[in-house]
C-alpha cells in the first residue's frame, strides 16, 4: 500500500486530501465524521472581517458605558453577548482541536487591513494548527491599481505571519495581472502555503423580475483547469505549499491535482453533495490509482509539472497552440 503522508504548511498529514471551509465544519460531530472519514487535515468554515467588526464595536461601546465601574463589567447582562458568534466560533475550534486526530485549520476571510492581527492569535491560542486567510477582495473602486491590491494583500500577510507562530496559507484569486509574479512576492514574505483559487461568486440576472439574483454554486471538474495550470507552472518555484481547491469530484480529480504539482488537494462542493463519507472515496482512490500505475506518492507529485528549467511562458504558449491546432482538426469539417 502506498505511502500518502504528505507535509503541508509544514504539518504532517496522514495523506494530502483535505476538507476545505464549508458547512460540514459548522459543528464537531461534522469535522469528526470529516476525520473518520479519513481525510489529512480539515479547514473550519470561515470567521468574516465583519463579524470581528462588529463584536470589536460593541465591546468598545460597552466599555464606554461601563467605563466609571470597569471593574464590575465581568458581572454586567451582556457583557458575554456573542451577536455575530465568534465566541463558538473559537469554543468549537477549541473542542474540534482536541476531538479529532487531525489538525484543524482555522478560516479567516476579509478583505480590509486591520482586525485581522487580534483575532488570528484568538485562533492560534484556541487551537487552530493553521491560518488559512482568504482575502476576499473585489476593487469596485476603478482608480485603485493593481499595485495597490497586491500591496493589501502583502500588508495582510505581513500583520499576521508578525502576530502568530502556527503556519499561515492565504487563499488567493485568480484575478491579479500576474498571478506567478504575486505568488513569488508572497513567498518572499514568508507566507507558508498558497491555496488556489478562490471562487468569486458572480451574480446572474433574472430577466423577468428585472432584478440581480445572487447565490453560490457548487463547483465542477472543469473548474479545476485554471489553478490546475498555475500549480504546475508553480511546483518547485515557492518556498510555500501548495493546495489545490475547485473543481474536485472524485478521486481522479485529486491524481490529477497531484500530477500537477499540489501537496494537498480540497474539496467542499463533493463532501457538501455527497456527504462526509465521501471523502474516503477520494483517498482510497488515490491509494489505488498509485497501487496500479506502481507509483509513490512522492514520484507522483509534480510528474507534470511545468519543467524546472522550461521558460514557462513560452511552455504554455506551446501548449495554448497545440490546443488550437487539435481544436481545428476535430472541429474543422463543421464549418
Amino acid at each position: 500500500m502506498p505511502d500518502l503522508t504528505t507535509n503541508y504548511l509544514g504539518l504532517q498529514l496522514r495523506n494530502p486530501v483535505v476538507a476545505s471551509a464549508g458547512p460540514i465544519s459548522q459543528s464537531v460531530t461534522g469535522i469528526r465524521s470529516l476525520a473518520d472519514a479519513g481525510v489529512g487535515a480539515v479547514v473550519m468554515y470561515s470567521l468574516f472581517e465583519e463579524q470581528v467588526r462588529r463584536q470589536a464595536e460593541y465591546t468598545a461601546e460597552l466599555a464606554m458605558v461601563h467605563e466609571p465601574f470597569a471593574e464590575a463589567t465581568a458581572f454586567l447582562p451582556g457583557v458575554h453577548h456573542d451577536p455575530d458568534g465568534i465566541t463558538q466560533y473559537l469554543k468549537l475550534l477549541e473542542v474540534a482541536a482536541d476531538a479529532v486526530d487531525v489538525p484543524v485549520i482555522a478560516s479567516l476571510n476579509g478583505a480590509a487591513p486591520g482586525s485581522w492581527t487580534t483575532m488570528a492569535r484568538h485562533l492560534e491560542e484556541a487551537g487552530a494548527a493553521a491560518l488559512e486567510l482568504n482575502i476576499y477582495f473585489v476593487p469596485g473602486d476603478l482608480t485603485m491599481t493593481g499595485a495597490d491590491v497586491e500591496r493589501r494583500h502583502l500588508e495582510i500577510v505581513r500583520a499576521v505571519k508578525e502576530t502568530v507562530r502556527v503556519p499561515v496559507a492565504v487563499k488567493l484569486s485568480p484575478y491579479f495581472s500576474s498571478v506567478g509574479h504575486f505568488c513569488l512576492a508572497l513567498d518572499e514574505v514568508g507566507v507558508d502555503g498558497l491555496v488556489l483559487f478562490n471562487r468569486f461568486l458572480q451574480p446572474d440576472i433574472d430577466v423577468d423580475r428585472l432584478e440581480v439574483r445572487s447565490g453560490v454554486t457548487l463547483s465542477s471538474p472543469n473548474e479545476a483547469r485554471l489553478p490546475r495550470t498555475w500549480i504546475a507552472v508553480l511546483r518547485d518555484k515557492v518556498r510555500a505549499s501548495l493546495a489545490a481547491t475547485s473543481g474536485v469530484a472524485d478521486h481522479e480529480d485529486v491524481v490529477k491535482y497531484i500530477l500537477a504539482g499540489a501537496d494537498v488537494v480540497m474539496s467542499t462542493s463533493a463532501l457538501v453533495r455527497h456527504g462526509a463519507a465521501h471523502a474516503r472515496g477520494l483517498v482510497d482512490g488515490l491509494d489505488a490509482w498509485l497501487e496500479r500505475k506502481d507509483l509513490t506518492l512522492a514520484a507522483a507529485r509534480g510528474l507534470l509539472a511545468v519543467p524546472p528549467h522550461t521558460p514557462a511562458a513560452g511552455y504554455e504558449r506551446a501548449g495554448y497552440v497545440a490546443s488550437l491546432l487539435k481544436a481545428k482538426e476535430v472541429y474543422g469539417s463543421l464549418n
